[in-house]
């Protein structure tokens, strides 16, 4: 396994690779890997001949008061994690090497990027959107790898790669639980032992949604939205954020429920800590 720590030799070992007709898989992260990750290196590794993992906390996404100082970082189990997973490349480049100075320029994805997270996290899937298009262009994968977790920033990302025609595959994986339904999350470390213990009533609440919803039980969102914030409120000193029911392919709104897929998405802080879930729902 390969150690990359510039953008130049990783811009260069791309090129050869791609000159010699492999093809290049890519997984980026902020590191602190877990099993969720995991899971996407997996489904990387079968779809190309290459294995390029990213390790790199964005400072462009987080907002003021955010966690990036205390974001959870660990290189060395990080990189010993990808050794078993059999990646070829870990990039880890420096803050300084990503966004050199004088750099200026953003990508919006217009829309999606101001409703849900974005609503309370100004600026940060303009910050997302940007690095993963310079990862993208310092990496020039075949394929590329995202989870279901973060599905506002799957459909961004996705949207993004079409509209500037970067020609690459965009898959999006299933979220990877907790035996107890929490999504796994870098961010979970930050749980107290009581908030660890209510934080799977998010998954709970869609779940009873997911299951109300398919069965007929309840015919529009604002039944769904009503249902999931009572559970969730009586589980635990959770601080809503939003819940929504919205069509998965553009994050509209959906009012009534018609024949057809929608997705049920929240966010929500415990203690100090946000957490995000979502499920698919199929009527």
């Amino acid at each position: 396994m390969k150690i990359i720590r510039t953008v130049d030799e990783m811009v260069s070992l791309s090129k050869s690779v791609r000159k010699g007709g492999a093809t290049i898989g890519f997984v980026p992260t902020m590191g602190f890997l877990h099993e969720g990750h995991l899971s996407l290196m997996r489904i990387a590794r079968e779809k190309s001949d290459i294995l390029v993992v990213s390790i790199f906390v964005n400072p462009t996404q987080f907002g003021p008061n955010e966690d990036l100082d205390s974001y959870p970082r660990n290189f060395e189990r990080d990189e010993r994690l990808c050794a078993s997973e059999n990646v070829d490349i870990v990039f880890y480049p420096s803050k300084e090497d990503v966004y050199p100075r004088g750099f200026r320029t953003e990508i919006v994805v217009k829309e999606l990027s101001g409703i849900l997270c974005g609503a309370s996290r100004p600026g940060h899937f303009a910050g997302v959107a940007t690095v993963v298009a310079k990862l993208f262009n310092i990496v020039r994968p075949d394929v590329a790898v995202f989870g279901q977790k973060d599905a506002q920033q799957a459909v961004i990302i996705k949207g993004m790669a079409a509209d500037l025609n970067f020609g690459i595959d965009i898959i999006i994986a299933p979220i990877v639980r907790e035996p107890d339904g929490l999504a796994m999350s870098s961010r979970n470390k930050y749980l107290s032992a009581d908030e660890r213990q209510a934080a799977p009533a998010l998954y709970r609440a869609l779940s009873d949604a997911k299951s109300a919803v398919e069965s007929g039980s309840l015919s529009n969102s604002s039944e769904v939205i009503e249902m999931i914030r009572d559970k969730i409120l009586l589980a635990g000193d959770f601080r809503i954020d939003y819940i929504a029911v919205v069509d998965p392919g553009n994050l509209e709104e959906i009012d009534e429920f018609r024949a057809g897929d929608y997705l049920i998405l929240l966010a929500a802080k415990i203690g100090s800590t946000r957490l995000i879930d979502n499920i698919l729902v199929s009527i």
